[in-house]
């Protein structure tokens, strides 16, 4: 592997969930080093957050422009390579259009935008720049997700007849955010977030996730949204039939207010020969069930060589030791540390199935909840995307 590769963080600061996560990931497995920083828009609170990142008050930034222009014009060999995106919605367009127009590598924390058109815009700008993109749906990388996939691709299961997606929360079940609670303010509130709430954070990751496994593309889809909680500006539940080109069918349904539920998202595929299922809440494990034969068990382990090549690659520890969100978030960052070396030297050598969400994903997340708003909104039955 090259030197590390020098980042940049924006957001991430005093309060943050998803920033630190971010930071986590990136520095779990060697490929990375924090360099600099915008934490917060507060110039005082970013070199406070500066101090626990372990980075120098002269590259912690008061603002996300004077990071991005200010490392620009440092020496090649010292300034950031890549920005790390971890803000609230609304800002991920410009941040990102920003980052790519100085040069810089971006990893943005999903949905990539607030709206199809500006989603188009940035794809416009990765492929005139040619800079590497990536967007964190983080559950694509899991080791059996990875291995949902090859079992799909290989035919294992035949054609894909079926798919059933749900993502239960319960953490919106009451009105948090008229309290004050930081993440609920935003995320509830269209102008932070974007017009979807339960929609956007949640219902795109298993949108996403059912893709990612099975290849498929929705033909056409059936919603119904709702805003359960009395006041609350966004959807807080969600539920979806979907037609998919090439003739399988699907559901999905997302929900922030299933009370008492944490994040178990559920994937259920089935094809002409058998199906499987995978449960987030026990990600170390993936149900393979072929037609007439007893119900299969794969487990997660760097050692066991059962599984493919692609799942193995993104397991670090023996079965048996348990890998979870960080260690998922880490393989998209590991995977894309391989093209951004490929990017600096053309002679560096990248394994074939690395794979990491990209700027379509975040294009495809965006027409999803945008159609899927349009169809609940709307009196015709199915709405084609």
């Amino acid at each position: 592997m090259c030197q590390k590769i020098k980042a940049g963080l924006i957001g991430g600061g005093e309060g943050s969930f998803i920033g630190r996560v971010h930071y986590n990931a990136a520095m779990l497995d060697g490929y990375y080093e924090l360099v600099c920083g915008a934490f917060s828009s507060d110039p005082e609170k970013s070199v406070r957050s500066a101090e626990t990142y372990h980075i120098p008050s002269d590259r912690a930034y008061g603002s996300w422009q004077e990071m991005l222009e200010t490392e620009a014009s440092r020496p090649q060999d010292d300034r950031m390579e890549v920005v790390l995106i971890t803000t609230p919605n609304h800002l991920h367009h410009p941040q990102i259009m920003a980052a790519l127009d100085k040069g810089f590598h971006v990893i943005c924390d999903k949905p990539v935008a607030i709206s199809l058109k500006q989603a188009l815009e940035i794809e416009e700008k990765v492929r005139a720049t040619g800079l590497i993109f990536v967007l964190t749906h983080t559950y694509t990388g899991y080791p059996l997700v990875k291995e949902a996939n090859e079992l799909v691709r290989s035919g294992k299961l035949g054609k894909i007849r079926k798919v059933v997606a749900d993502y239960p929360q319960g953490w919106l079940a009451t009105p948090i955010e008229q309290e004050g609670q930081k993440q609920a303010s935003w995320r509830t509130n269209p102008e932070f977030s974007g017009p979807g709430g339960c929609l956007g954070d949640i219902g795109i990751h298993a949108e996403n996730l059912v893709e990612n496994i099975t290849g498929l593309e929705i033909e056409s889809l059936c919603a119904d949204i709702t805003s359960f909680v009395p006041g609350r500006q966004l959807d807080d539940d969600v539920s979806v039939l979907l037609r998919y080109k090439g003739g399988a069918k699907g559901v999905l349904m997302a929900s922030q207010i299933s009370t008492g539920e944490e994040n178990d998202m559920t994937i259920h595929i089935y094809g002409e020969k058998g199906g499987i299922e995978w449960h987030h809440a026990d990600p170390n494990t993936l149900l393979l069930k072929m037609h007439e034969e007893p119900v299969q068990i794969i487990r997660a382990g760097a050692n066991y060589n059962y599984l493919s090549e692609k799942a193995r690659w993104n397991t670090r520890v023996p079965g048996g030791h348990p890998e979870g969100y960080i260690e998922a978030f880490a393989n998209i960052y590991k995977n894309a540390a391989f093209d951004i070396n490929k990017y600096k030297d053309n002679t560096f050598s990248v394994p074939d199935f690395i794979d990491y969400p990209t700027i379509r994903d975040g294009v495809e997340g965006m027409k999803f909840i945008e159609k899927v708003i349009e169809s609940a909104r709307s009196e015709e039955k199915w709405i084609r995307l």
